[in-house]
């Protein structure tokens, strides 16, 4: 017996080439299916995701961080930001116009609109605005300055009611490792507060005059551009140091800040409102550079000549003179005051800083290979 195809069906690779579309389409609407399916499983799923979290509660600030708020709180009131105004004149004109050449940071001094800064902040400014903590900005008017300890005085025609004087403290028992605040303008964001340690205590500093300012206070708290001038306060939000200069070979915070202390400042601050300038005590001698001392291989400064009716005269200080042969017989060479090394004119002006005009010191000084002391009445610098 034998078989035969059946004429009225198709044949059979024919019915598979029409049976493949119908599985494949049934293939994809499975996929397409379970894909739309886990898509809206995890829509729903996510809808219960995204809604805002619930909040959850702490307990009270910690003692140290609601005692660092209130002194931010209390002290920023007494912070004031510097804006130095450069004049320009129109290219093509005469107009003067005033545009901003810098910033920095000061502080409310006393109630009669006395604000302190740096003297670097100000130094090369036309004028000068300072804007306080309520955001009224003043013109300000140039009091003093003492460039030896890059401080300097302005005032501003605030009301007494509206200024915040800043507690002052002392630097004379400041210890390594207490803590320190400074709030200031860096890089013009003001009232920004950092915090740190005393680092370090007595170190100098160059100033802005060939001088060197001593007894430098050492910080860890981030001082950057813009904070120069702005206070350096205690925990009890006093101030203790006036924020001058960094050491950082990028220009940015490493870490070493210096401020100037509060004892220097407390000490300039009124002969600058009084006088303008710092009144200095004198010896009423006239010196030799330092480097007639380094020429001649000695330490001290060398006594040029005396004046006339000061207290180094009185006190029988002789200056360099001819002798009648015609020589060069040199002047007394001053080593120390009152316990204090003199190596060269900045170690003497320091050494006489820490006196009052009036005051009687102790000279010591070399006068022909011996070393001898005289007892001389300080004046005041005219």
């Amino acid at each position: 017996m034998s078989w035969s195809a059946d004429p009225k069906l198709p044949p059979i690779h024919s019915r598979r080439r029409r049976l493949a579309p119908i599985l494949f389409g049934l293939l994809v609407g499975v996929v397409a299916g379970w894909f739309l399916f886990s898509q809206l499983g995890d829509i729903i799923g996510n809808r219960a995701y995204a809604q805002p979290r619930e909040v959850t509660p702490r307990d009270q600030l910690g003692a140290d961080e609601q005692a660092t708020i209130d002194l931010f709180e209390q002290a920023n009131a007494s912070v004031a930001f510097i804006t130095s105004i450069a004049h320009r004149r129109d290219f093509f004109g005469l107009n003067v116009f005033e545009v901003p050449a810098g910033t920095g940071s000061g502080f409310v001094w006393d109630d009669a609109g006395h604000v302190v800064t740096n003297y670097h902040v100000i130094k090369d400014a036309n004028a000068v605005e300072v804007t306080l903590a309520d955001q009224s900005t003043w013109k300000a008017e140039f009091v003093g300055a003492d460039p030896s300890k890059d401080l300097a005085v302005l005032r501003i025609g605030a009301d007494g009611d509206d200024l915040r004087p800043v507690a002052v403290g002392t630097s004379g028992d400041l210890r390594v490792g207490q803590s320190v605040f400074a709030i200031g303008n860096p890089f013009g964001l003001d009232y920004t507060l950092t915090t740190g340690v005393v680092s370090a205590l007595g170190r100098t500093i160059p100033s802005f005059n060939n001088r060197t300012i001593a007894g430098v206070i050492q910080t860890d708290a981030a001082i950057n551009p813009g904070n120069s001038g702005g206070p350096l306060l205690d925990s009890a939000g006093r101030l203790i140091g006036v924020n001058t200069q960094i050491a950082s070979p990028s220009g940015a915070s490493a870490g070493v800040g210096f401020a100037v202390p509060v004892d220097i400042v407390n000490q300039v601050v009124p002969q600058l409102i009084a006088h303008g300038r710092v009144v200095r005590p004198l010896l009423g001698v006239h010196l030799f550079d330092d480097s007639i001392s380094r020429r001649l291989e000695v330490e001290g400064v060398l006594i040029q000549s005396v004046a006339a009716g000061g207290g180094a005269e009185a006190a029988g200080l002789r200056g360099t003179r001819r002798s009648r042969g015609g020589n060069i017989v040199l002047g007394d060479l001053i080593t120390g005051i009152e316990g204090h090394a003199v190596k060269n004119n900045d170690d003497l002006l320091t050494a006489l800083e820490r006196f009052q005009p009036g005051d009687t010191v102790t000279v010591e000084f070399v006068r022909d290979g011996a070393v001898q002391t005289a007892r001389v009445r300080l004046y005041a610098e005219s």
